[in-house]
């Protein structure tokens, strides 16, 4: 996987949007149009008058941010180009309104794919093994390449976007900061996130850093080689969660038979094997056992890879301890920002 970052561009005159013009290419924000409703607002499907396609998300009303900075950190954002980022093309800041414009992905989001009976036969190992590592490549860009680096703090399937050729674009990366959410790496009152995605130390003391993305995108592998959601888990062989799962077929020294069954004609088993191991490293209780991302992309890119072994994954039964996340009473794709008590803020944060 080549991981070469994009280009620059942009002026903030460049980048601004007329209300009006969103207004008609969203034909008012029109139903017909409405493509989904996510954490930090509604997103709608438009065209400008160039026929050019676009997708709009118009933020709700509860950012933290006043009109300098959302326009601040608007341009940071828009200003972050990768082949596996979606792009932000601009904004617009008229009437009390605060929206993003993004250019417009059309093969809907992973979830779509992964999930379904019906289309999970669309997407072969090979196509997921480069959406794995392309994602990867997409996360290291902004962990260590962007400026300035960023955090995701919500990578799930339904934020992966699919392109024309399949290949995955990120969504959704910088909102924290468009919502003037605490940024890189600290505790916070406000958790932005969707449970079942989110890392221990993130979930239950807002502690977040890089290595929260790694967890994230460790579940994320896990589910793109099951074809199942890591919550809403129908309970198999005596494991509550798809990580649990994982790891049981691990410690049993059976991995493969983690592997949705639509793939099993084709695929290689040594790339299987190898993100399965990756999948439970990434999910490690404690984040220093986790590897980074510039690590994940170097062991994906080798055809052999030594890789240390997993230890029992965060969030696993054993008899001692019921490790398992409270349950919020969320459905597992939605995201959630919410407030932690004071006391959180008193942690100490470690990378």
């Amino acid at each position: 996987f080549d991981c070469l970052a994009g280009y620059d561009i942009t002026t903030i005159e460049s980048l601004k949007y007329d209300f009006t013009t969103i207004e008609a290419a969203t034909d008012k924000f029109s139903d017909a149009n409405k493509l989904g409703k996510g954490g930090f607002g509604e997103v709608y499907k438009g065209i400008l008058p160039n026929k050019q396609e676009i997708a709009v998300k118009r933020l709700s009303r509860g950012s933290g941010q006043g009109t300098e900075e959302f326009e601040n950190e608007a341009v940071l954002i828009a200003k972050l180009q990768h082949r596996n980022l979606v792009s932000v093309l601009g904004f617009c800041l008229e009437r009390d309104e605060k929206i993003l414009v993004y250019e417009y992905v059309p093969n809907k989001s992973l979830d779509y794919f992964i999930f379904d009976r019906a289309k999970e036969g669309q997407l072969d190992w090979s196509r997921r093994y480069k959406i794995i590592g392309r994602i990867a490549c997409g996360i290291l860009y902004l962990h260590e390449d962007s400026r300035p680096r960023i955090i995701h703090r919500d990578l799930k399937a339904s934020n992966i976007l699919l392109d024309g050729d399949m290949s995955p674009q990120i969504s959704d990366f910088g909102m924290a900061r468009i919502f003037g959410i605490d940024q890189t790496q600290g505790t916070t009152r406000k958790i932005a996130g969707t449970y079942g995605y989110m890392s221990p130390e993130y979930a239950m003391q807002g502690k977040f850093s890089m290595k929260s993305d790694v967890y994230s995108f460790g579940v994320l592998v896990l589910e793109i080689i099951s074809g199942l959601r890591n919550r809403d888990f129908y309970e198999t062989d005596g494991a509550e969660d798809l990580i649990s799962y994982a790891w049981k077929l691990w410690k049993d020294e059976r991995p493969l038979e983690l592997l949705n069954p639509v793939l099993k004609n084709d695929y290689s088993r040594n790339e299987v094997t190898k993100c399965i191991q990756l999948g439970l490293l990434c999910v490690q209780e404690d984040p220093a056992d986790r590897p980074t991302m510039a690590t994940i992309v170097l062991k994906l890119n080798r055809h052999s890879a030594k890789l240390p072994m997993p230890k029992q994954p965060a969030f696993v039964f054993d008899s001692r301890t019921d490790g398992r996340m409270p349950d919020k009473g969320l459905e597992s794709d939605q995201s959630t920002t919410q407030s932690m008590p004071p006391s959180i803020n008193e942690v100490s944060i470690t990378e």
